[in-house]
């Protein structure tokens, strides 16, 4: 644990302490060398209850242009079979008061259903946000690792050659006197 407050000290402008849950959650997995990115489609569906899903699923319907061509089609049905296919006995005769009824109850449903996906939405739009913040966290982390030992692995390196250049100017010394 000493190598990570050591690690936080140098990468974060905070101490340990004062880090949040992801970032002590994400640089545990990086000090453990596992992977954090998730599959977040499926993480997030996991979660989801039936009610979640159906809003989900009738939101997607309602929001398609399926539905919309379907919906049109089925108005045009219904004043062509109210005014012109029964036009004495017509079961919802101008100015189509039932269908008003119907389309006002559809809106009344389907309004809240809408909302709800929509909140869902929301909720997983900033699970994504908190994975992604993870995920870049992490990488960030990991390319000042490797920057480190890369600097460690060139100082190392430098020393060994200033050493070598060292006992070769000792020995041309050595030589030339």
């Amino acid at each position: 644990m000493h190598s990570i407050s050591n690690f936080v000290h140098l990468h974060f402008d905070k101490p340990a302490e004062e880090l949040g849950d992801i970032e002590k959650r994400v640089l545990r997995r990086t000090h453990e060398r596992k992977v954090i990115s998730t599959d977040v489609n499926a993480a997030f569906s996991a979660k989801a209850s039936f009610g979640e899903r159906v809003a989900d699923g009738i939101a997607r319907v309602g929001g398609s242009w399926s539905f919309i061509i379907t919906f049109l089609v089925f108005l045009v049905v219904w004043a062509a079979v109210n005014t012109i296919v029964l036009a004495t006995g017509a079961f919802d005769p101008y100015p189509f008061v039932f269908l008003n009824l119907i389309l006002s109850m559809l809106a009344a449903i389907q309004a809240p259903i809408i909302m709800m996906s929509q909140n869902r939405q929301a909720e997983r739009d900033r699970f994504e946000a908190a994975k992604d913040y993870e995920v870049n966290l992490k990488a960030e982390l990991e390319v000042l690792s490797l920057h480190q030992k890369i600097d460690m692995h060139v100082v190392t390196e430098l020393a060994a050659l200033r050493e070598e250049v060292g006992r070769l100017n000792a020995s041309l010394a050595a030589k030339g006197a």
